[in-house]
């Protein structure tokens, strides 16, 4: 039991409440959708929903797994990254990355039982979420390659499904994208004298806490663009809406919480808000497309 609590605490396996109830999102759209003209019973949708959540699960593993080994130089040296189990010894660098090879076998082999289109995605979907590791080291951009990995679970589930794209789900990756990006750059704040003092790459350690904040600003009204433009495109009733309210809320309460000159609530803004967001519009999206929606 130690042992695995080790590995979920390696992964942040709390962190999943950001991306996973986006991935339902893109499942429950994909039952909903007009486009699924396949016939399969329930019981085939429920082993697909399991895969989906496998591939969900052995996906972010697999990209934090690696995170943490590539990254473990600088995590030793970072006061607050320090504690983490490779610094600490209490995993072993080459474990972290067998577990890491072990996860995207997993992956690959639940994408094989899920459809052709998703199995040959596969590789690329992987390379995106391993290649966000190397980012810090030669560009700024790096927190939009974290919310490009985290928002292929919408359209990934969403694929698994019907097995074509649409533009609903594709809104939603979206939403993700600049919804991740943004909170991203907020976490980032903590750490810019580090980033500077090692040549890493962020936003933050490039444009200053000040700057940051405007950009994780203006990626998180982009966010909320894109959740209101599939309201209006996916003709969505009034839960849609209350969660809507709720997700644009949280985006508005981390901007009101973190300020340039007090970072004392980062972990509040980047953990509570945002899991909150994620999950409370993914009750009130799910409910209306089982409940209300044609």
């Amino acid at each position: 039991m130690t042992t695995i609590k080790n590995y979920l605490s390696l992964v942040k396996f709390s962190h999943t409440i950001f991306a996973m109830p986006f991935a339902i999102i893109g499942f429950v759209l994909g039952l909903k959708s007009n486009s699924n003209i396949q016939e399969i019973s329930n019981k085939e949708y429920g082993l697909k929903f399991m895969l989906v959540i496998i591939c969900m699960i052995t996906a972010r593993s697999a990209a934090m797994a690696f995170n943490r080994y590539l990254d473990r130089s600088f995590d030793s040296k970072n006061p607050r990254t320090a504690i983490r189990e490779i610094p600490k010894g209490i995993i072993s660098a080459n474990s972290a990355l067998r577990f890491v090879i072990i996860n995207c076998v997993v992956f690959i082999i639940a994408t094989y039982f899920i459809n052709p289109i998703c199995l040959y995605l596969s590789p690329v979907a992987l390379f995106v979420i391993l290649f966000y590791s190397y980012t810090k080291r030669f560009t700024a951009l790096c927190h939009l390659v974290l919310g490009v990995g985290l928002s292929l679970a919408p359209i990934g589930a969403f694929l698994a499904v019907t097995g074509v794209f649409a533009i609903i789900p594709i809104l939603f990756s979206l939403a993700v994208i600049f919804w991740v990006s943004g909170f991203d750059i907020i976490f980032a704040l903590q750490d810019v004298d580090f980033d500077q003092s090692q040549k890493l790459h962020s936003i933050p350690a490039v444009l200053g806490v000040t700057k940051a904040l405007k950009v994780s600003e203006l990626l998180h009204v982009l966010s909320a663009t894109c959740v209101i433009a599939a309201g209006y495109l996916g003709n969505f009733s009034w839960l849609y809406w209350v969660g809507i309210a709720v997700f644009v809320g949280m985006l508005i309460y981390q901007h009101l919480i973190v300020k340039p000159n007090d970072l004392s609530k980062v972990n509040i803004a980047f953990m509570t808000a945002n899991g909150i967001a994620s999950v409370v519009f993914a009750v009130f999206v799910i409910t209306d497309l089982f409940l209300l929606h044609s």
